[in-house]
């Protein structure tokens, strides 16, 4: 009877341990949980560590079918080179002091636009709301010549001003989503906030500044990480407006030629490799990187407090 009562607790606690007491909370439940989480990591990292290893290898390494992950020696010369022909540290500081400015004025323009849709009524505001989502709804390509032409009798072109300027005007790249994501935040702002400001004798310019904006703050974060990242990535509307050597990842188009030209066909121990290019890759990559490991708390926090998700 004994060893019925003890078999029988047996089963139920391992139960208990296997599946908990709603599943979620059972090791089955994590383990599944947490292969699935790594198994989607490897997807995603490895393209990065395949850059970084094979970014270190030598000629020999990247011939030899033998080394795979380990490289028989560390060729710090591949990123010396691939310094060298980016212009790094200032091709970095010129990139982001262009993208912050694109970046400053789309994230501020859509939230004045954004505020606007979600608390004021006015006339055909449906006509031009639907306009609105629809410059992202229409490819680049589609209104490419047109704004060619108007930035040309403007004087925009191979200027910032081509890319800044629109961006004032809540034009920028993707300004429609911007615009989308504070619209939808400030509808959940409560009107009875805003009638009480109202009361007291608060301006509408006051009200968007002293209470608006203060709680639209995870909004600003999402929208300013978004527009950076997309501004820093885009290579042919910049390159077609702006110039074909202004940003990093511009630079990294024209790799192959830059390095030619530094190191011309030749010159003893620097024919380019796939090897240094890679390390180009890692180099252009790097303050994404960066940015992300530094704001990704910020960044996840405001995504749970905006609902961006469809909650």
């Amino acid at each position: 009877m004994m060893k019925k009562i003890d078999v029988k607790h047996l089963k139920s606690k391992l139960r208990h341990v296997l599946f908990g007491m709603n599943f979620v909370d059972g090791l089955f439940y994590k383990i599944v949980i947490y292969t699935l989480l790594i198994s989607f990591s490897y997807i995603y990292l490895y393209p990065v560590l395949f850059m970084l290893v094979n970014s270190f290898k030598s000629v020999e390494d990247l011939i030899n079918e033998g080394v795979k992950w380990i490289p028989s020696t560390l060729q710090w010369e591949n990123y010396q080179r691939a310094l060298q022909v980016l212009g790094l540290p200032g091709t970095i500081v010129g990139t982001t002091s262009y993208v912050l400015k694109v970046t400053l004025s789309v994230t501020i323009s859509s939230a004045v636009i954004g505020y606007g849709f979600a608390k004021f009524n006015f006339p055909l505001k449906k006509v031009f709301f639907g306009l609105m989502l629809a410059t992202f709804i229409l490819p680049s390509q589609v209104t490419m010549v047109a704004n060619m032409l108007i930035y040309r009798n403007l004087g925009l072109m191979s200027t910032q001003n081509a890319m800044i300027l629109p961006a004032i005007f809540g034009q920028g790249i993707n300004a429609a989503i911007y615009i989308l994501i504070f619209y939808q935040f400030f509808k959940t702002i409560p009107g009875i906030l805003m009638e009480s400001a109202e009361v007291d004798g608060a301006s509408q310019f006051k009200i968007f500044t002293r209470i608006a904006i203060p709680l639209a703050i995870p909004s600003f974060i999402i929208v300013f990480l978004f527009s950076f990242v997309w501004y820093w990535n885009e290579t042919f509307i910049t390159s077609l407006f702006v110039g074909d050597q202004i940003t990093l990842p511009l630079k990294l188009n024209a790799f192959r030629n830059s390095y030619i030209q530094l190191f011309p066909p030749g010159t003893p121990g620097a024919e380019l490799n796939e090897a240094i290019v890679l390390a180009g890759n890692m180099l252009t990559i790097l303050p994404l990187l960066v940015l992300y490991f530094i704001a990704q708390r910020y960044f996840t926090e405001s995504i749970d407090r905006t609902g961006i998700t469809g909650e």
